[in-house]
């Protein structure tokens, strides 16, 4: 018995066990008693989770995958599966610090990573293998092509970690990318407290016109009057680092 892959969920299975066991093993395992996989598939992944202390939840909704692990490994059951992982409420898992790993659809992955941003507080880390593109948009630094609002808002919440590229040919069906697996390791987000709804709204705006400067693409927003002739709104977007996001996000809240 196998699991046929399906397009229509972006279903890509990894073949290749040493593979599976390094990004497995790019999880701490520290500070967390629960670990949720997305799209487990066939259990490449998932088999080796199986050998830690962790408590093991499933984000699955193919129900020929459900069928497949619960038959091929004796320590899943019913219990370990929470559905689809962006409607997810992690009250299902009592609101318990939880890693987050998996070989997502690359329909999906920009949802995925903005779902972990969204429970920021309950998702210590994550492993995850995405498109390259995104994993390498994820983890892009300013001044270049690929720095953008994925960028900008994972990184004020997550230091991001580019881990390695694996190739088309470790799959089944083999994707027509290649891939690339990242690791968010959750970092302090004091300096974003209470204003992470007008962050948002600024780096969204500031990378929508971003051949323009600041002073341009802000304008939709209302600009305070005190911040009319501050400096980073003689920039574009991609010349601003995170933290400068950050503080200019604070001196708008407080000359609002």
């Amino acid at each position: 018995m196998s699991v046929k892959a399906k397009k229509h969920l972006g279903q890509h299975f990894l073949t290749d066990e040493n593979i599976a066991r390094k990004i497995v093993e790019g999880l701490s395992f520290d500070n967390y008693n629960t670990i949720m996989e997305v799209g487990p598939g066939m259990g490449v992944l998932t088999k080796y989770l199986l050998e830690k202390e962790q408590y093991i939840y499933l984000a699955e909704i193919d129900t020929e995958s459900i069928d497949y692990l619960k038959k091929h490994y004796p320590k899943v059951t019913e219990k370990n599966f929470v559905g689809d992982f962006l409607k997810q409420d992690f009250a299902v898992i009592n609101n318990e610090q939880v890693a987050v790993i998996g070989n997502f659809p690359y329909n999906i992955s920009s949802q995925i990573l903005f779902k972990i941003i969204d429970h920021y507080e309950l998702v210590p880390e994550m492993v995850g293998m995405f498109q390259k593109e995104v994993a390498e948009r994820t983890a892009a630094v300013p001044r270049t092509k690929d720095y953008g609002i994925l960028s900008v808002l994972i990184q004020a919440y997550y230091d991001v970690s580019y881990m390695f590229t694996v190739h088309e040919n470790v799959f089944n069906p083999p994707p027509k990318v290649k891939s690339g697996v990242i690791k968010l390791t959750r970092n302090p987000k004091e300096g974003l407290v209470g204003n992470e709804v007008l962050f948002k709204q600024i780096v969204k705006a500031g990378f929508n016109q971003r051949r323009k400067k600041l002073s341009n693409s802000l304008k939709v927003l209302n600009i305070p009057e005190e911040l009319k002739t501050h400096e980073f709104l003689d920039k574009r977007a991609e010349e601003l680092s995170v933290s400068d996001f950050i503080s200019f996000t604070k001196l708008w809240k407080e000359n609002q």
